[in-house]
C-alpha cells in the first residue's frame, strides 16, 4: 500500500472552467489513494477559503468534502496540515469525517522512514512580516470576533483576501525558494529522511547527502503529487 501527499489545491479561487478542470484531476487523485492508498497527507491549503462558523460551512466543497469521507469509510487514514489558507479549520472535519487535523507540522514515520511534514507558509526569513499577521489571523479573539460577521458578508471578504495572499504567493523569488531548500537540508542533517513541503505551488524534488526534499507544488497548474512506497518516494504528476 502506498503513501500520498499533496497541496495547494485552492478549491473555489478560479472560474468555474479552470475549477472544473482542478477537480477533475483531483477526483483522480482522490481515486488512486482510494485504489492503493493507505494513508493521504494534505499539506494544507486544499481550499482557497474555509471558515467555520457555529451552524455554517463553505457548501460550496461539501462533494470534496463527502469524497473524503468515502475514503476513512473505506481505511485511508487522512491527515491535514493546516495552510495559511485554511489554518481556520475548526471540528467539523476531524468530528464529522474523522481527518487528523496538524497545526503548523507534523512528524511521522512511514515505511520505516523519518518524515518531517509542513505547509511552509512563513517559513522563509524574509516573509517576517506574514509571521506577524499570522499571529494576528489565529488569535482566538480575532477569530470569535470573526464569527460574528454574516456568512453571506464573511465568507466573499475572506474570498478576496485568500486571493490577494495567493496571488503575492505566486510572485516569490528564486531565493525564496532557496530559503525552502536550506530549510529541508537542514532538517535532513537533523536526521529526517523526507521532508515535504508545500506553500510555494514550485514541484521540486532535491537529494541531500542524508536526506530528500519534496516539494508537493500544486494542484492547479502543475497537477503535482508525491507517493510512498516501499520505502522509496516519488514527485509524480496526474
Amino acid at each position: 500500500m502506498a503513501v500520498y501527499f499533496f497541496s495547494d489545491v485552492h478549491l473555489g479561487a478560479e472560474k468555474p472552467e479552470r475549477e472544473a478542470v482542478k477537480l477533475s484531476k483531483l477526483y483522480a487523485l482522490l481515486d488512486m489513494i482510494k485504489a492503493d492508498g493507505s494513508k493521504a497527507f494534505i499539506l494544507g491549503d486544499l481550499f482557497d477559503f474555509w471558515f467555520e462558523y457555529k451552524h455554517a460551512i463553505p457548501k460550496e466543497h461539501l462533494q470534496v468534502v463527502f469524497r473524503l469521507a468515502q475514503l476513512v469509510e473505506k481505511g485511508v487514514e487522512i491527515h491535514y496540515i493546516s495552510g495559511n489558507h485554511d489554518f481556520w479549520l475548526g471540528e467539523y472535519l476531524s468530528r464529522e469525517i474523522k481527518i487528523n487535523i496538524h497545526r503548523d507540522y507534523f512528524e511521522t514515520v512511514e515505511d520505516g522512514k523519518r518524515l518531517f511534514l509542513i505547509h511552509g507558509d512563513g517559513l522563509s526569513p524574509s516573509d517576517w512580516k506574514y509571521r506577524v499577521l499570522k499571529k494576528i489571523l489565529r488569535n482566538r479573539i480575532n477569530i470569535w470576533l470573526y464569527q460574528k460577521v454574516p456568512p453571506d458578508w464573511g465568507i466573499p471578504l475572506a474570498k478576496y483576501v485568500s486571493s490577494s495572499s495567493r496571488t503575492h504567493t505566486g510572485k516569490r523569488s528564486q531565493k525564496f525558494l532557496q530559503d525552502y531548500r536550506e530549510y529541508a537540508s537542514e532538517k535532513a542533517r537533523k536526521g529526517y529522511d523526507y521532508i515535504l513541503i508545500g506553500h510555494t505551488h514550485v514541484p521540486e524534488q532535491m537529494e541531500f547527502d542524508h536526506g530528500t526534499y519534496i516539494n508537493t507544488g500544486d494542484m492547479f497548474v502543475n497537477f503535482s503529487y508525491a507517493r510512498l512506497e516501499n520505502g522509496k518516494i516519488t514527485l509524480e504528476y496526474i
